[in-house]
């Protein structure tokens, strides 16, 4: 018997740079280039011109291609879901969402809160959220490092 469990996790993190650095590292096709855990980020050759699908590949060998579902240049947010993995997943679906802020005020005036958002299908277990959580977590450490480089 399954533990029931929330099917979404949500993350955060403030990153001691100005949105405009955080904001540039947040391309689909550029993950590789701040998050430690990919070996590669670059675009499915193929695919139609309207859609943008990216493949990651991770270092421990999984490999998954996400499709950039929404874009916001103007409130800072992408939106992408996995659509296909090898190896297979062991959920149906997930929608994650990136929202950048500028703090705008307050000792950390000038730096970026960062939410990056997954919501899963019913069948994700406990295991996939904690997974998802520390992913997340390892991954914003990861863009703050870059978006703070001088």
């Amino acid at each position: 018997m399954s533990i029931p469990t929330s099917t979404s996790v949500t993350e955060s993190a403030v990153i001691k740079a100005p949105l405009s650095h955080v904001w540039h590292q947040i391309k689909l096709q550029d993950f590789s280039n701040f998050w430690s855990a990919l070996k590669s980020s670059q675009f499915v050759k193929g695919t139609s011109d309207e859609t943008d699908i990216v493949k990651w590949t991770f270092k421990d060998g999984t490999e998954l291609e996400v499709k950039q579902e929404e874009h916001s240049t103007i409130n800072h947010y992408i939106t992408y879901s996995v659509i296909t993995a090898k190896p297979e997943l062991s959920y149906s679906s997930v929608l994650s969402t990136i929202r950048c802020y500028s703090i705008t005020s307050g000792e950390l005036e000038g730096s970026t809160f960062v939410e990056w958002t997954g919501n899963f299908s019913s069948d994700a277990d406990a295991g996939v959220i904690q997974d998802a959580k520390f992913k997340r977590r390892d991954a914003l450490a990861d863009l703050a490092k870059a978006a703070t480089k001088k």
